[in-house]
């Protein structure tokens, strides 16, 4: 079977995509980790809310930022300005998960299309796509997950000028948006976290994989000449 330097580097690309994404999309649509932290951040001490009043105005709030087409946040009051921050939040949301979607698409349509052709990608160094996507990502995340660790506000900062340029209108009143009050920081702080960890797990099981499969075989080793 022929190998192919393009196709390691494309499936390592997708790969990488995939569970990046996969990663960020985890707290976005596991709302139990949100209600998780209800009452160790003792929200409804700090808010003079009921739990369910939280939960439905959380609820509210992302089901906007995953596509529906009302804005609301249950009892709390929020600003136009507010909501114009969840509608920059709902465009990255949505990207996340169709990048998702189609990197898993097009993972499936490269294999299949190199399988069919009888291609198989090369093993650069002696390693496949998998321990190149794990080995490329984890590394870059654990310097990441490293710089934000060591000042996590100043990380929360640069993140928002990133990803919301020339923007302040994250920058809530709490007063006027009160969807605030039920989203602290610790909270956004436990999100990454999580992010992290299923980056790291996910990447260090793609460099296992790898190194158990381009490890030889028990039977192949008895095999070979001395």
């Amino acid at each position: 079977m022929k190998t192919s330097k393009l196709l390691c580097a494309l499936l390592a690309l997708l790969t990488a995509v995939a569970l990046l994404t996969a990663a960020v999309a985890a707290p976005i649509l596991c709302r139990p980790f949100y209600y998780a932290h209800i009452g160790p951040l003792k929200l409804e001490e700090r808010t003079g809310l009921t739990e369910g009043e939280i939960k439905t105005a959380f609820d509210e709030m992302l089901d906007y930022c995953l596509g529906a087409e009302e804005f609301s946040t249950g009892v709390l009051q929020w600003s136009e300005s507010g909501k114009s921050h969840f509608t920059d939040v709902r465009g990255l949301f949505l990207l996340d998960l169709r990048a998702l979607g189609v990197s898993l698409a097009l993972l499936a349509a490269v294999l299949l299309c190199a399988r069919t052709a009888g291609r198989a990608p090369a093993r650069p160094l002696g390693r496949g796509p998998a321990f190149w996507a794990g080995a490329g990502l984890g590394g870059a995340f654990l310097l990441v997950g490293a710089l934000a660790a060591l000042d996590f506000d100043r990380a929360f900062v640069l993140f928002h000028a990133l990803f919301f340029p020339g923007k302040d209108n994250w920058l809530f009143d709490p007063r006027a948006d009160q969807i605030i009050n039920i989203l602290p920081q610790e909270y956004f702080q436990s999100c990454a976290l999580l992010i992290l960890a299923i980056l790291v797990l996910g990447c260090a099981a793609l460099v296992v994989f790898d190194l158990r499969r381009g490890r030889p075989s028990e039977k192949n080793s008895c095999n070979a000449p001395s």
